[in-house]
């Protein structure tokens, strides 16, 4: 098999070639026909030294089941899944994968490879997002708002369309160009808020109730007071990108009002009891792609994964200004 090794936090990946991985346990190996980036690729990335941590990274990948473990129950060879996978393993920038069978699912089979491919960990997030971290209720959810502050990425883009598919939450994203804008609206977005100046502002001169629910998937140290006062009294918010300065806690107890982090690959990392509830997660995204209540948010591809072409979309994913996912076909040898 083939992989794109990182052996340096800068630069970009080798290809090596390896023996292909064997089956055992819970684990599955995997064909990868198509993968995305995120910005936790940059982040993994960045902590790589030296040879001695080289490391295989990627966490969207979609293919084909070629060798199953003992202890794998519900998949055979042949089968076509898909899955984010485990930050502490080799990752999905190579020709095949080792995965554990518990985290994946079967793929829609109403969908392209890339399309699908962009879905596992921001489907991951967001879900864990709403109906674990935030505990929104979908059958006591009419009078309530949810704000999504930077709705326009990957985690937004599915955060927007699972909160109006399956809630009766009024969904508010926030967004800071016409392109951005369009593309929460084209998503079911209720509402949508200009960012780029002052989120508080503009989100209390729109006349809006405040928010019951915050998920922000931006830069926490510089919308946490902003957030502070946009909650609502007894409010919950979400954070997924980790602080850079020690922030005050004690600015959310007058309103009772919550703060909660959601880390995707907690259950997978720390091998929590209920590690298998990822992959039926996943069961249920196939099942809503296939019933058509999920729109693609895969928004430019690449046909082939190289080195060239996984370092072109890392540079794209560092501007930070994207929309939905970008994804990459397979590497040469698959």
């Amino acid at each position: 098999m083939q992989a794109l090794l990182f052996d340096s936090a800068a630069g970009t990946a080798q290809v090596i070639n390896k023996p292909t991985p064997l089956a055992s346990g819970y684990d599955v190996v995997v064909s990868v026909e198509a993968v995305a980036v995120n910005p936790v690729d940059l982040k993994v990335k960045s902590t790589i030294k030296n040879t001695a941590n080289s490391k295989v990274i990627g966490w969207d990948a979609v293919g084909t089941v070629i060798e199953i473990g003992e202890q794998c129950e519900g998949f055979q060879p042949g089968d076509k899944v898909f899955y984010a996978g485990d930050v502490s393993r080799d990752g999905s920038y190579a020709s095949h994968q080792l995965v554990d069978s518990r985290i994946i699912a079967k793929a829609p089979v109403s969908w392209q490879a890339e399309q699908i491919a962009a879905l596992p960990l921001v489907s991951l997030t967001a879900w864990e997002c709403l109906f674990e971290r935030l505990k929104i209720d979908p059958t006591n959810s009419a009078d309530k708002t949810l704000l999504i502050i930077g709705a326009a990425g990957g985690v937004g883009s599915i955060a927007i369309q699972l909160a109006k598919q399956l809630t009766n939450l009024t969904v508010i994203a926030s967004a800071s160009r016409p392109e951005s804008t369009q593309w929460c609206k084209k998503l079911g977005a209720d509402y949508v808020i200009n960012h780029h100046d002052s989120l508080q502002q503009n989100y209390q001169a729109a006349g809006l109730p405040a928010p019951d629910y915050i998920l922000c998937l931006n830069d926490s140290d510089f919308y946490y007071p902003q957030m502070v006062e946009l909650i609502a009294p007894q409010g919950l918010i979400a954070l997924v990108v980790s602080f850079q300065h020690p922030v005050d806690l004690n600015l959310l107890k007058n309103k009772s009002a919550g703060l909660v982090w959601e880390f995707m690959f907690t259950r997978p990392l720390m091998k929590t009891e209920d590690l298998a509830h990822q992959g039926e997660i996943l069961q249920r995204i196939a099942n809503m792609v296939d019933s058509n209540q999920l729109q693609p948010i895969s928004q430019q591809h690449f046909n082939q994964l190289t080195a060239e072409t996984l370092d072109n979309a890392h540079q794209l994913v560092h501007q930070g200004r994207t929309i939905g996912k970008i994804t990459l076909g397979p590497m040469a040898d698959t």
